[in-house]
């Protein structure tokens, strides 16, 4: 566990598709018209998405990216010709907390003074990736999860703002004995609670500490599984919601999957209500790729949990710069 006294988020910008401009999310800086935005397949996509954000950023003394691809393509495209430095990370779509939790000991070492955490996913190359391509028409159980399209930027600085990140922890990871693909839901629930209990231990706090326990992208199915799991260890959990589970709004499935739904709930929604001053962000990820479920290997997964915690209360509007304290 890290705990930051002088780290800041002071921007952040998002990408999207019309699937999650119309759930709820509200006020998203750049809506695509499909899932192509001008460009021949849905790779070049994600890369233009990624070139968004960032050209809409400040300017930073690092950038760590995070996304779905092999190898983290995208952002390593994107970065091109940029003359910064730059660290791929991927924990999956547990990336969120541990980039934040990442650049934030860079900041609070006095390493840099500002750094970018960049996310994307694409459904099209997500599913491409781990199950099936859509071309394929693979039919969709109750028990899965979409994967939302989205490229988002959040930018840190040691300049005080209304938004501080007060410490994060790393997870460990946990296998959840499941070989299923379509059930990432179930997957990742036990990691998120290992990472709970972990996390409020190491913290000192409890669950009344905080305004909202949220998770990444557990869905229907998991976030049933991670508050079974709480209430039989003693976890009363009243204030808490799943970002995949509300993303999209009502689906035919178990919710949105991504490393983006966390943050764009969060950044997107939550953080405008007024009684969520102090959230705990709790980024959930499967750790597999098609050479493991082909092998029959067991899903493991990873969580990482962020503190989050609105200093002074403003209405916060996409785009512009979170309000400085002087």
């Amino acid at each position: 566990m890290f705990e930051f006294k002088n780290v800041y988020i002071d921007k952040f910008y998002t990408v999207v598709s019309k699937k999650e401009a119309n759930g709820n999310i509200k006020n998203p800086d750049k809506v695509m018209n499909d899932y192509y935005y001008g460009e021949k397949t849905p790779f070049k996509c994600e890369v233009k998405m990624l070139n968004e954000v960032l050209n809409n950023l400040p300017s930073s003394d690092l950038v760590i990216a995070s996304n779905l691809e092999n190898q983290l393509a995208s952002s390593n495209i994107s970065m091109k010709n940029r003359n910064t430095p730059y660290m791929g990370l991927y924990s999956a779509c547990a990336s969120f907390s541990g980039g934040i939790t990442t650049i934030a000991n860079f900041i609070e070492s006095k390493a840099i003074n500002r750094g970018t955490l960049l996310i994307s996913s694409h459904n099209l190359n997500a599913e491409k990736q781990f199950r099936f391509p859509i071309e394929y028409g693979a039919p969709k159980v109750k028990r899965s999860t979409q994967t939302a399209t989205c490229a988002i930027g959040i930018h840190l600085t040691n300049q005080k703002t209304n938004i501080k990140v007060l410490n994060g922890t790393i997870g460990n990871v946990v296998d959840s004995y499941i070989k299923d693909t379509y059930n990432m839901g179930a997957v990742m629930a036990l990691s998120a609670y290992d990472c709970l209990i972990n996390h409020l231990a190491k913290t000192n706090t409890n669950i009344k500490d905080y305004d909202l326990i949220i998770t990444g992208d557990l869905g229907k199915v998991g976030s049933k599984i991670f508050k079974e799991l709480c209430n039989r260890n003693g976890y009363k959990l009243k204030n808490y919601l799943d970002a995949g589970e509300i993303l999209f709004g009502e689906t035919s499935t178990s919710g949105a999957s991504g490393p983006a739904c966390l943050p764009l709930i969060y950044f997107y929604n939550l953080i405008n209500i007024k009684k969520y001053k102090k959230v705990l962000l709790l980024s959930t990820g499967s750790l597999h790729n098609p050479e493991m479920v082909n092998q029959k290997e067991t899903i493991p997964s990873i969580t990482n949990a962020l503190t989050i915690e609105v200093q002074k209360w403003q209405y916060f509007i996409p785009s512009c710069f979170v309000e400085q304290f002087v």
